[in-house]
């Protein structure tokens, strides 16, 4: 019996952010006010927490969303591919002044993106939003976090985790400074390898690896590095630090694999998996996101993850 059964908590809380992706793909990002006539347009539900929360129930953990959505038809979209998926969305509020966030992806023939972001409704979630759904947050077993709402909500949403014992996940992204209130609340930091280097102020030229036992130094909590196809690195109070391998894969569109990553590791740790199994799996649900198009719809089932990481499907 794993933590979470004992005090009766059970699975990923995400304070979610929305994001409506219109995609277009081009043979390469374009220049100062240079044209391009792009090869492929796609529409796309979208948005870190929102790719993140269906990363999590892809991966089998009850899955619950806190967050706003406008009065318009992204919305509607949104909600039918909540209800789709079995999240809960009973926090998700309708804001009828804001519309629902937009993401404008261009993607270049290796699938390599470049995203404007226009939040709209994401950034009028409250810390009255968030303390409305304390009841979802505290009988959860992991919060998971991002930084594409308003920073008051999110420390809040911490703290009420925290204070609850619940395991805090904040993936720092868009990367910007993690203020002490928050920091101070998280139990494990996911940052790629930039946004790593922005939060402790490195150069390029700086190993990853001491960059991150940097930014850890002093602090309580785990930190994870994403590395893309050459997989993550832990480090943990108290332990060795680890490196878990990727995966070669042939990438198609990298929107979303970081989400991929973070929603399936919270689902892990959810179900009471060690740090560093969790991050193998979350690996190999990556690895299968970047192979199909789009944010959320790219987000793998168990099953598939464990096929591609060569585990039987019933482990």
């Amino acid at each position: 019996m794993n933590a979470a059964q004992l005090t009766g908590r059970g699975g990923v809380c995400v304070l979610a952010s929305f994001m409506y992706d219109l995609v277009a793909t081009a043979p390469r990002r374009p220049g100062p006010g240079e044209t391009l006539i792009g090869s492929h347009f796609a529409t796309f539900v979208g948005g870190k927490g929102f790719n993140q929360a269906v990363a999590a129930a892809r991966a089998g953990a009850a899955t619950t969303v806190i967050g706003r959505l406008g009065d318009d038809l992204f919305a509607a979209e949104f909600r039918e591919f909540l209800a789709g998926e079995g999240i809960g969305a009973a926090d998700v509020r309708t804001d009828p002044e804001h519309g629902t966030g937009v993401g404008l992806p261009v993607l270049d023939q290796a699938g390599q993106n470049s995203i404007i972001v226009i939040p709209r409704a994401n950034l009028a979630v409250t810390v009255a939003d968030v303390e409305a759904a304390r009841d979802r947050i505290e009988s959860a077993a992991v919060l998971l976090l991002q930084l594409e709402l308003p920073m008051d909500a999110t420390v809040h949403a911490a703290r009420i985790a925290r204070a609850a014992g619940v395991r805090v996940l904040l993936n720092p992204a868009p990367a910007a400074t993690v203020p002490t209130e928050l920091g101070d609340a998280v139990d494990v930091l996911i940052p790629n390898e930039g946004e790593l280097r922005q939060l402790a102020g490195a150069d390029a030229g700086e190993p990853v690896l001491d960059v991150a036992r940097r930014a850890v130094a002093g602090r309580t909590h785990a930190l994870i590095v994403t590395l893309g196809p050459d997989g993550a690195l832990v480090l943990e109070p108290g332990r060795p630090e680890v490196h878990v391998p990727g995966h070669r894969v042939e990438v198609v569109d990298t929107i979303g694999a970081g989400d991929a990553f973070c929603g399936s590791l919270g689902a892990r740790l959810a179900a009471g998996d060690a740090l560093t199994e969790a991050v193998a799996f979350a690996n190999a649900a990556a690895a299968v996101a970047v192979t199909r198009r789009g944010g959320a719809p790219s987000a793998p089932t168990r099953a598939e993850v464990l096929e591609l990481a060569g585990a039987p499907a019933g482990t």
